[in-house]
């Protein structure tokens, strides 16, 4: 193999009569190097849009769900929190409630989900108050009330907690007052008439998530159920585990231990859709892009064909001195493979370099042309994620080196058939 590849690398050398090949050379790495370094990006991407993506929607919401089987009120949830925190890998349990309502502020409407969560968790509201800009979660959805002086509103005694949209959507801030209506209404003499009632902005919370910062507000847990004249009642519980991956299971032990008066619906259930949809295109995206790949494959095939024709002569003298077929095709099918690792080589390199710095490099550019690439209205995040998985570098190399390698095979195998005689002849 040491002088097939020695005599590949001299091949390589630009000389005088060669300068065009050498161009085309030059080209078909650059072209594997492009292939290469654009899909390292785009999946790294891909996949931080999808880590990212889940970090968001598991920050602010529970891994699973227990609901019961007929909808509408949980009673004695007390004991049933117990024993689901109880079980392996089960972090904590906590009641919620869940309504639709809508909010009115000065003029100004929106609809949102309000949710109604137990202050006295300290492990819950620690997962929450990563959201809050260092501040306590426990304190706004409870305002303390003034040891003296004249007694507080009814609505400073109710804190509701915001996302940062649709607290900007209101035009409110904290210490401002929304009025929360409920559509389901109370009955009423006069008939069913809406629920209404003013609460206190106590705060705003940032999950980097559009949809949930523009759609979601946090009662403490009493009163939520004031609110909707819940009594002692929760619509469901929520529990977090150790290892998001492992919900089924946990899931289907949930199950066999209350029974089937209660279902339970975990994350990749509720999102099963959305993550679906990333990872078919994440799939798709690579096939595609490969094709940048397969591109610079025909350039290779290109560059060893115009070779193996200018060097005729060198093929003929080599075989004449005892050179087998299998050398011959050793030698074009290694100066093959050396464009594509190099190009596959620059191409990682530079994909990695330009992953890592992304999002450096769309900040310029968004300065620079003043315009915003990454609407977190539109892409649900707030900034450009990059992920960069080991997995998927190893994967690209791979496809790239055996694209490369398989471009090789047929001007490798043209140049080791050639006939010596029929060689010299016009030489």
């Amino acid at each position: 193999m040491t002088y097939e590849l020695t005599v590949g690398l001299r091949y390589l050398k630009s000389r005088r009569r060669q300068t065009f090949i050498s161009l085309i050379t030059l080209i078909s790495v650059g072209g594997v190097a492009v292939g290469v370094m654009v899909l390292i990006v785009v999946l790294a991407v891909m996949s931080g849009f999808e880590t990212s993506l889940k970090d968001k929607i598991l920050g602010i919401n529970s891994h699973i769900w227990i609901l019961p089987q007929t909808p509408g009120r949980l009673e004695d949830y007390q004991d049933i929190v117990t024993r689901v925190a109880a079980l392996p890998h089960v972090t904590f349990a906590a009641p919620f409630t869940t309504h639709e309502v809508m909010l009115v502020a000065e003029g100004h409407v929106a609809g949102t989900i309000v949710r109604g969560i137990d202050p006295g968790r300290t492990d819950q509201m620690a997962e929450l108050s990563r959201h809050m800009h260092g501040q306590e979660l426990r304190p706004l959805l409870e305002p303390p009330r003034p040891p003296d002086g004249p007694p507080a509103s009814p609505a400073a005694s109710r804190g509701i907690v915001l996302g940062k949209e649709l607290a900007r959507h209101l035009l409110v801030f904290p210490g401002q007052q929304v009025m929360v209506t409920s559509p389901l209404g109370v009955l009423t003499p006069a008939g069913i008439m809406p629920n209404m009632r003013g609460f206190t902005v106590t705060g705003t919370f940032d999950t980097g998530m559009y949809e949930y910062d523009a759609k979601l507000a946090l009662l403490s847990l009493h009163q939520a159920q004031n609110f909707f004249e819940l009594g002692d009642a929760v619509h469901g519980i929520e529990v977090k585990v150790d290892n998001i991956y492992r919900v089924r299971e946990v899931a289907e032990a949930i199950s066999g231990l209350l029974g089937p008066a209660f279902w339970t619906r975990d994350w990749t259930q509720m999102n099963r859709n959305l993550f679906a949809a990333l990872r078919q295109e994440k799939v798709l995206m690579f096939i595609i892009l490969v094709l940048i790949i397969l591109v610079a494959a025909f350039n290779i095939v290109s560059t060893l064909t115009m070779l193996v024709m200018e060097k005729h002569a060198d093929i003929a003298i080599l075989k004449a001195m005892g050179a087998r077929n299998a050398s011959i095709y050793k030698i074009f099918m290694l100066e093959g493979m050396i464009i594509g690792v190099v190009g596959t080589v620059l191409g990682g390199l530079g994909g990695l370099v330009f992953a890592w710095n992304l999002q450096t490099i769309a900040g310029v550019v968004e300065r620079l042309l003043g315009i915003q690439f990454f609407s977190p209205d539109v892409y649900f995040l707030d900034k450009l994620p990059v992920q960069i998985h080991s997995v998927d570098v190893a994967l690209i190399v791979l496809t790239a080196i055996c694209v490369s390698f398989f471009a090789t095979l047929y001007p490798a195998w043209n140049a080791s058939r050639l006939d010596p005689v029929v060689a010299l002849r016009y030489e």
